[in-house]
């Protein structure tokens, strides 16, 4: 014998009634039904859920206890319903993400926090990497997503453009570089280049913007290398969107560098066509595309 899971319910509705006769009237049950069913759980368990010596139904401290427990159990298998329903509705159960750490935040938290109010059931895992990492980490882990500046393209790839970003090439305001003008690429190898390191193990992917000179420190990422430009540790490339209340008040100053010191960069929102998206996949993307729009106008309209 198992435990009928609806007895419990049963059990509360009793006790909230103080009778069988009341309770049985609001379950639509038979009175014979309801007292039955309290019998039979009882006797599976072994111990007396009600207090029958009284004028209304009340719990014993065991069947307080039992009923806690009870209850607890019938939230559980009403949240497992309520996942069943939206699975069956197509909502997939996971949903594994890897972002380039090139590309701005702030939409894709906004998109992340769009998703939860629509109080989906699915769980969405977010990873960061850099450069030929991006790649690695979407296809070792069968991601569903991922935000490359980037990429080796197959067959069964389906990238979406975002809006474009763009890096631009910068020194502290002590560094010396930030005095000269027509900086040559000479002048630029004789000075510590700071850049990202690729994090994919196999490091197949060189970032094409280095500058080809012996003194280059590799950081893990562009807070680090902030950090670094910040105290004059070298000049590197960094988005313009990390820099630009730095650019403004002039803790760093873009480089006049011969070959240009400004670039631009069309990031990729890609899936692939081996595991296609589920419901979530496609709100995600629809929203990421909604969000990146927003984020290059706000600040399009900021630097004007």
């Amino acid at each position: 014998m198992r435990i009928d899971i609806d007895a419990f319910n049963v059990l509360k509705v009793v006790v909230e009634e103080g009778s069988f006769a009341k309770a049985a009237e609001r379950l639509h049950k038979a009175q014979s039904a309801v007292s039955y069913q309290i019998k039979k759980l009882e006797q599976y368990l072994g111990v007396n859920l009600l207090d029958r010596n009284q004028y209304r139904a009340e719990l014993t401290h065991e069947g307080r206890v039992i009923l806690a427990e009870g209850q607890r159990l019938l939230a559980h298998l009403g949240n497992i319903e309520h996942l069943a329903s939206r699975f069956s509705e197509g909502w997939e159960p996971r949903l594994e993400l890897v972002i380039d750490g090139a590309l701005p935040m702030e939409p894709i938290m906004t998109a992340l926090k769009r998703m939860t109010e629509h109080k989906i059931p699915t769980k969405i895992q977010l990873n960061m990497e850099f450069l030929g990492g991006v790649q690695h980490r979407f296809e070792r882990d069968s991601a569903d997503l991922m935000l490359v500046k980037d990429y080796r393209s197959g067959p069964s790839y389906h990238p979406k453009p975002l809006p474009a970003i763009t890096s631009v090439l910068v020194a502290g305001k002590d560094h010396p570089l930030t005095s000269r003008r027509g900086i040559t690429l000479s002048e630029l190898q004789q000075h510590v280049e700071l850049t990202i390191e690729d994090s994919s193990p196999v490091k197949s992917q060189r970032d094409e913007l280095q500058f080809g000179g012996d003194k280059v420190f590799y950081l893990s990422g562009f807070i680090m290398k902030k950090n670094a430009l910040l105290k004059g540790l070298g000049f590197g490339w960094m988005p313009d969107f990390l820099i630009t209340e730095e650019l403004a008040c002039g803790d760093l100053s873009e480089l006049d560098f011969v070959g240009g010191s400004r670039f631009r960069f069309i990031p990729q929102l890609v899936s692939t066509l081996e595991r296609p998206l589920g419901r979530a996949g496609r709100l995600f993307t629809e929203l990421i595309l909604e969000e990146f729009e927003r984020f290059q106008g706000d600040n399009a309209s900021g630097l004007g």
